[in-house]
C-alpha cells in the first residue's frame, strides 16, 4: 500500500546506459533524491514507457523527461495531458533549446542541464516541485481530513469503535479492522469534529469542498448527498414542490422520483418517452414538452380539479441521460419546459462526466449559459456511478433562474434527508472526484470514450467480416456516418477514431436513420453516448420484427456471470456495458474473447451443464438433456409467440388512468388498506405500489393507477413475464412492486 506522506518522481532517460558524465550526474541525483525519502522511478526502455506513463505519472509528484528519448514529444503530451498540475522537467542541453518545438515548450515546466548544474542542486529542484505539487493536491476537505487523521488525538466523543481500537477487542472485529485497514477507521469521524466542518450547515472545510465543486461542475450552489442520488431526488422535489403542487414527470423515471411525488403530495402529470423495436428506450418526443401538451395534460388529469387546473406546474423532471445512453439537446429541453414551468430538474444520475468533455457541449444541465431569464435549473448526479467517488456519493447542483432558491430554505428539506453521522469518506470521495475532473477530466473521459470506441469498432469490424448465414452480436449504433468531405457514407469501423471520439455529429440521432428504430424524433434532439454500449443479441430488429434464428440475451449474460463479466442492465435481446473510467485500457478484449467462447459452445451445441453449470446444478430436472441450442430455441419461440417484447413496449408507453396520487396510495398502504392480489386477477384494480420491471427499470403502473380490462397492456405483459419465469427457472425476472409465491405474481392493489 502506498504512504500517502511518500514521494515519488518517474525518470524517463537511457542516460544511465551510456557510462559518461551525464550518468554520473543522474546518478548523483537519484542519491540525493532517496537520501530524501523520495522513490525514484527510472524508466529506459522505450517500449515500456508508453505503458507506464499512464499510469506512473498517475502515482508520481513530478516527472523527468530526457530529450534524447524517442518520442519524447508524445511522452510528454501524455503526461501533461493525464495532468495539467504536475511538474514536467525537460532533461536536455542549452544549445537544443532553440531547436524545441514551442509546442513542447509550452508543455514543460523546468528544464535540467544534466552537465551544468550540481547534482544536489538539481535533486533539490526536483524534491521541491515534489513538495509544492503534493501540497497543492489535496482538494479542501480531503486535504482537513488527512491532517486531522496525522494528528492522533485521543477521542471522547462518537463514533464508539475509536479509530478502530474497539474492534481490536474481539476476534471477528481484528479481522474486520485488518480487512480495510486502519486509515479507514482513523477518517471514520464525528460531526463533533470542527476541524473538518459540517455537512448540515455547509461549514469549514466541507462547506469549502462544495463551493470548489460548484466551481468545478459550473452551478450557482452544489450540495454533497452521502446517501445517493436517490436522496438527492426527493431533496430537490420536496424543496419546489408544497402538497397540491403540479409536477411534470418523464415516465422514464427512477423509483426515487415517485418517492418524492408521496412525500410532497404533488399532483403528477407524465411526459411518456419513445420506445424502439428492441425495446430501449429513447427520448421524450419534443411535442410532448410543448406547453400546450403540458397544459393539455394537466387539463385531462382526474385528480387536478378546480382553480388548481389553471396553475403551472412547480417543477419538471427529465431524466438524462437515459439508461440507454440517450442525451437530450439541454438547452432546448429548458426552452420548451421553461414555457410551463420555473424549474427543471435534470436527473443526471448516470452523467455526472459529461462537462468535461467537448462532445457533450449543449447537452447537459450545468452549461456555461446565461440562465437568469431561464428556468432555475437543478441537476442530480450520482458521483459514484460513473465517475470516482465511493458508493452513495451524489451532488446536487443548483443553476439559478426565475424561481429563486434561498440557500437556508433549501437547506432545510436537504436536513431532512441527511444523516448527523455522515460518512466521511464518501464526503472525501467527492471532494477528490471534484479535483480529479478539474485537473484532468477531460483526458479520464476521452480515454473512456476512446476506449469504447475500439470496442464498437471491433464488434462491428467482426460482424462485418462474419461469412453469410453465420452469425455474430451486433452494436446498437450508425452502421454507415457520413462525414465531411466525402461523398459517400463510411462504414463505421473504418472512420479514424479522432473523428468519431471528437466529432458529435456521429452520434447525433436523425429522424430518417433506420439504425436507432424511433419514429417521431426531430433530427438533433438527442444523441447516443458512445461510453454507454448496448450489444445486441440475434432475434430481434430495431422496429421489433422477430428473425426466425434468435439468441435470448438472458442466455448470454447467464454465460457472462459464469466468466465473472457482470453487465449493467440488459432486456430481451439487449445487453448494456458501461465504459466508464475505471475501464483499463484492453480490458474489453476479454469481453469480446468471451463472446467468442460462447459462439463456438453454441455452435458444438454444448450441453447446458456445460455452457451454464450454475443454472444446470440448480435445476437439473429441468435442464438434463437440454442443449445450449435447444435453449435458445425454446426460450426465442417463447418471447416471439407471446410478443413479449412488443407487450413490454406497449405497457411502457400507456398511461393508465390515475384514480389517486401516488401519496394517496401510500396512506392505504400505512393504513393497512391493501391486499395481495394475483397479477391476472388484478383486472381493474388500483395499486397501492409501483410496477417495474427490470428490464428496462421504467415503471408500468404507477401507484393510485388503475389497471384496466383484459385488453390493458400491463395484463397482458405481467403474465407473460410470469409464465416464462415458470419456464425458464434461473432465467427469473426482477420486477419491483412484485412478490413471487409459489411461482404467481402477486401485487398490492387497495382494497375495495
Amino acid at each position: 500500500m502506498r504512504d500517502i506522506d511518500k514521494l515519488s518522481v518517474l525518470i524517463i532517460s537511457d542516460v544511465m546506459s551510456k557510462c559518461n558524465s551525464s550518468a554520473t550526474a543522474m546518478e548523483g541525483i537519484m542519491e540525493d533524491l532517496n537520501d530524501s525519502d523520495i522513490d525514484v522511478i527510472y524508466e529506459h526502455e522505450p517500449e515500456g514507457i508508453f505503458g507506464c506513463t499512464r499510469i506512473m505519472s498517475a502515482g508520481m509528484d513530478a516527472v523527468v523527461v530526457d530529450w534524447s528519448m524517442p518520442d519524447a514529444d508524445k511522452i510528454i503530451s501524455d503526461i501533461r495531458g493525464m495532468d495539467g498540475n504536475i511538474t514536467i522537467f525537460l532533461m536536455t542541453v542549452p544549445e537544443a533549446l532553440s531547436d524545441l518545438p514551442l509546442d513542447t515548450i509550452s508543455k514543460v515546466d523546468e528544464f535540467l542541464w544534466i552537465e551544468g548544474d550540481s547534482p544536489s542542486f538539481m535533486a533539490g529542484r526536483i524534491a521541491a516541485a515534489c513538495r509544492r505539487y503534493r501540497r497543492d493536491l489535496l482538494p479542501p476537505m480531503f486535504g482537513s481530513l488527512v491532517n486531522f487523521s496525522e494528528d492522533y488525538e485521543y477521542s471522547w466523543h462518537t463514533p464508539g469503535h475509536t479509530a478502530g481500537a474497539a474492534f481490536l477487542k474481539a476476534p471477528v472485529g481484528r479481522l474486520f479492522y485488518d480487512f480495510f485497514g486502519e486509515q479507514l477507521f482513523r477518517s471514520d469521524l464525528s460531526i463533533s469534529v470542527g476541524e473538518i466542518g459540517s455537512l448540515l450547515d455547509h461549514s469549514g472545510p466541507i462547506g469549502e469542498a462544495e463551493r470548489y465543486a460548484s466551481k468545478v461542475f459550473g452551478s450557482d450552489m452544489t450540495m454533497f448527498v452521502t446517501n445517493g442520488t436517490s436522496t438527492s431526488n426527493r431533496v430537490v422535489h420536496m424543496s419546489v414542490t408544497p402538497p397540491g403542487g403540479i409536477e411534470v414527470v418523464d415516465r422514464n423515471c427512477h423509483k426515487s422520483i415517485e418517492h418524492a411525488l408521496s412525500l410532497n403530495h404533488s399532483f403528477p402529470v407524465y411526459m411518456v418517452p419513445t420506445r424502439n423495436g428492441f425495446g430501449i428506450m429513447g427520448p421524450i418526443p419534443k411535442t410532448s414538452m410543448m406547453p400546450a401538451s403540458i397544459r393539455k395534460a394537466i387539463t385531462d388529469s382526474p385528480l387536478i380539479v378546480g382553480e388548481n387546473r389553471s396553475s403551472n406546474p412547480n417543477i419538471a423532471v427529465v431524466t438524462n441521460s437515459t439508461y440507454d445512453g440517450i442525451c437530450y439537446d439541454a438547452a432546448q429541453v429548458e426552452s420548451i419546459l421553461g414555457q410551463s414551468t420555473d424549474c427543471i430538474h435534470f436527473d443526471e444520475a448516470w452523467y455526472g462526466y459529461a462537462r468535461f468533455n467537448p462532445i457533450y457541449d449543449g447537452r447537459y444541465a450545468m452549461r456555461d449559459d446565461d440562465a437568469t431569464h431561464g428556468p432555475t435549473v437543478f441537476a442530480t448526479q450520482s458521483t459514484h456511478k460513473l465517475l470516482a467517488a465511493l458508493s452513495q456519493a451524489s451532488m446536487i447542483h443548483m443553476k439559478e433562474g426565475k424561481h429563486h432558491v434561498d440557500p437556508d430554505i433549501f437547506n432545510e428539506t436537504f436536513m431532512m434527508h441527511a444523516s448527523t453521522s455522515p460518512q466521511y469518506a464518501i464526503i472525501a470521495s467527492l471532494d477528490v472526484s471534484s479535483k480529479m475532473m478539474d485537473s484532468n477530466g477531460y483526458q479520464l473521459t476521452q480515454d473512456a470514450i476512446e476506449e469504447a470506441i475500439r470496442f464498437r469498432q471491433m464488434m462491428a469490424r467482426i460482424k462485418s467480416q462474419t461469412n453469410k448465414g453465420d452469425w455474430w452480436f451486433n452494436v446498437w449504433q450508425p452502421e454507415h456516418i457520413h462525414i465531411p468531405g466525402k461523398l459517400t457514407k463510411s462504414r463505421f469501423e473504418d472512420i479514424d477514431i479522432n473523428i468519431l471520439s471528437k466529432d458529435k455529429d456521429c452520434w447525433i440521432l436523425r429522424k430518417d436513420d433506420k439504425w436507432h428504430g424511433f419514429t417521431g424524433i426531430d433530427d438533433g434532439w438527442a444523441m447516443l453516448d458512445p461510453i454507454k454500449v448496448t450489444v445486441l443479441t440475434p432475434g430481434l430488429d430495431a422496429s421489433g420484427n422477430y428473425s426466425e434464428f434468435g439468441i435470448p440475451a438472458a442466455i448470454l449474460v447467464a454465460y457472462l456471470d459464469e466468466k465473472g463479466i457482470v453487465n449493467e442492465k440488459s432486456g430481451d435481446y439487449n445487453i448494456l456495458f458501461l465504459f466508464s473510467m475505471g475501464v483499463t485500457n484492453g480490458k474489453w478484449g476479454s469481453l469480446v474473447s468471451e463472446f467468442y467462447d460462447f459462439k463456438r459452445l453454441f455452435d458444438e451445441n454444448a450441453p447446458m451443464e456445460d455452457v451454464l453449470p450454475k443454472i444446470y446444478n440448480a435445476h437439473p430436472e429441468r435442464y438434463k438433456g437440454v442443449t445450449i441450442q435447444n435453449l435458445a430455441r425454446e426460450m426465442h419461440l417463447y418471447i416471439m409467440d407471446n410478443k413479449q417484447t412488443i407487450l413490454g413496449n406497449k405497457a411502457a408507453s400507456s398511461l393508465p388512468r390515475q384514480v389517486m396520487t401516488p401519496a394517496d396510495a401510500y396512506v392505504q398502504m400505512v393504513r393497512g388498506n391493501v391486499e395481495q392480489v394475483k397479477v391476472d386477477e388484478a383486472m381493474g384494480r388500483v395499486a397501492a405500489s409501483g410496477i417495474v420491471p427490470y428490464p428496462p427499470g421504467v415503471p408500468i403502473l404507477m401507484p393510485g393507477e388503475r389497471i384496466g380490462d383484459s385488453t390493458d397492456p400491463m395484463l397482458r405483459y405481467m403474465p407473460t413475464l410470469q409464465e416464462f419465469d415458470r419456464k425458464f427457472p434461473g432465467f427469473e425476472h426482477d420486477s419491483q412492486g412484485i412478490e413471487v409465491i409459489d411461482h404467481d405474481y402477486y401485487m398490492y392493489c387497495v382494497k375495495e
